[in-house]
């Protein structure tokens, strides 16, 4: 098939176009939010192009993936000419858990023409989408590989953009675990200005991650975020808030959940101070992650759901063209 896509999320993406397909990403000349093109810091296949938006509309597209609201409103047919759901094949990727009152979480796709699928479980249970159907495709990730050395005793935290998101990604929390006898080391977008680590590659990112005792996941509030089944799969330990979908995602053995930060404090002294007991649980967490979250399972989910959809669509007159 023939994908078109925006890069949105890059982590997730990587995973995606990994599969067996053609995948089309809108470039902009200033890379910016709807046009970033080809990944800078990720390795991504050959079968990604590049094509600018007067090129799209003149472009045989199989089916799009959107994931933003003005995608489906207005961007997808300004730049292609077809209507997302009516024109061109389309499914909504909910990569997000749902902000505000519970009574208002109503999705930008509900009762429209297209399925909606989410990366977790409880973005589904959460997610009013009235009519509209949906589908669940847990997260997979390419493999980093083990690299955990765990030689420097401190928890590693990925945030992107951690100042603006404060509250959401549990920024605030981070002076109570440091305050608490837990040394951090921030990566992620923006994490200098928070005193941390500049954003680095993915690669070396997982390699200076791996080099911290444990993981630590402060999230309060969004969907399951790629960086801890990337510390998984690198084989370290994880010390996480028991929200959203974390209570699935980390099984005993791979670390500690909890909602209460001092268990969570002591259980992060606790790797700090016996290095065995860390590398054992990163390495549970490691076969954890990758029977879970692998590559091969999310594409072969993935391959299903695309066949599904463009079965239907073929049945009701939507096609390529």
């Amino acid at each position: 098939m023939r994908i078109l896509l925006w890069h949105v999320h890059g982590s997730w993406t990587t995973a995606f176009v990994n599969g067996r397909h053609e995948y089309v990403v809108p470039v902009l000349e200033d890379r910016g939010p709807d046009g970033r093109g080809r990944a800078q810091t990720w390795d991504w296949p050959d079968s990604v192009t590049e094509l600018p938006p007067e090129e799209l509309a003149g472009t045989d597209i199989d089916v799009v993936l959107l994931q933003r609201p003005y995608e489906l409103h207005d961007l997808c047919e300004r730049w292609t000419g077809r209507r997302p759901g009516r024109d061109l094949p389309a499914i909504y990727v909910e990569h997000n858990a749902p902000q505000g009152r519970i009574a208002d979480m109503r999705h930008p796709a509900a009762d429209s023409d297209l399925l909606v699928c989410h990366v977790t479980h409880f973005n589904e249970l959460f997610w009013d989408c009235g009519a509209t159907p949906t589908r669940v495709i847990e997260h997979g990730i390419v493999d980093p590989g083990y690299r955990y050395t765990g030689e420097l005793e401190r928890a590693g935290v990925v945030i992107n953009e951690a100042r603006r998101r404060a509250r959401v990604t549990g920024t605030d929390l981070l002076e109570r675990f440091t305050g608490q006898g837990v040394p951090i080391d921030l990566f992620g977008m923006d994490a200098a200005a928070l005193g941390g680590i500049e954003d680095l590659p993915q690669d070396r990112l997982h390699t200076e991650l791996a080099r911290r005792r444990c993981y630590l996941h402060p999230i309060r509030w969004t969907s399951l975020g790629l960086s801890l089944i990337e510390a998984m799969q690198l084989g370290m330990p994880v010390v996480a808030l028991a929200t959203t979908e974390a209570v699935e995602a980390i099984p005993p053995q791979t670390g500690v959940i909890s909602t209460r930060i001092d268990v969570l404090a002591e259980a992060a002294r606790t790797f700090l101070r016996d290095p065995q007991a860390a590398r054992d649980a990163g390495l549970a967490a490691r076969t954890y992650a990758l029977e879970r979250f692998g590559l091969e399972r999310f594409l072969a989910d993935w391959d299903d759901l695309l066949a599904e959809v463009i079965s239907h669509a073929h049945r009701a007159g939507i096609g390529a063209r």
